[in-house]
């Protein structure tokens, strides 16, 4: 299972430039395959960084790393001939995986995978009572 999907890719980058990147036969429609295969490939490259770090496949699929993905594929899909935004935009994909597999950014999962639970809730306790009979020295 890839981190983002064809529906993904199309939601971010539009049909008509995943048409312009895949379709090799001229059908006029996305090739499932062709898009298929970079964001396999993509996956490939994003579990390599992470497989340092957290145990795979992962429980659920952080929203980070369908945006990772999708930067991965569209790379990939512009074989040598990708422009600077998109040549960018991997570079700083790429720098991303390198800090999560270094441990310097978290996927806010556990490393076995899962989303870690927390009893961190907010808690408030009073130092007792400022005002009352007792310490207004009359006023009161």
């Amino acid at each position: 299972m890839t981190y983002a999907t064809q529906a993904d890719m199309v939601e971010r980058f539009g049909e008509g430039e995943l048409i312009d990147l895949t379709d090799r036969n001229h059908t006029g429609a996305i090739d499932a395959t062709v898009l298929g295969r970079a964001l396999a490939d993509a996956t490939a490259e994003i579990d390599g960084y992470l497989a340092s770090r957290y145990d795979l496949p992962l429980a659920s699929t952080p929203v980070v790393l369908v945006r990772v993905c999708a930067d991965l594929a569209r790379y990939y899909l512009h074989d040598d001939h990708a422009p600077e935004q998109v040549t960018e935009r991997h570079k700083a994909a790429v720098a991303l995986l390198r800090r999560i597999s270094d441990g310097q950014v978290s996927l806010g999962a556990s490393e076995s995978g899962g989303t870690p639970t927390t009893n961190n809730g907010a808690e408030m306790a009073g130092g007792g009572r400022i005002w009352g009979r007792d310490n207004s020295k009359g006023f009161m």
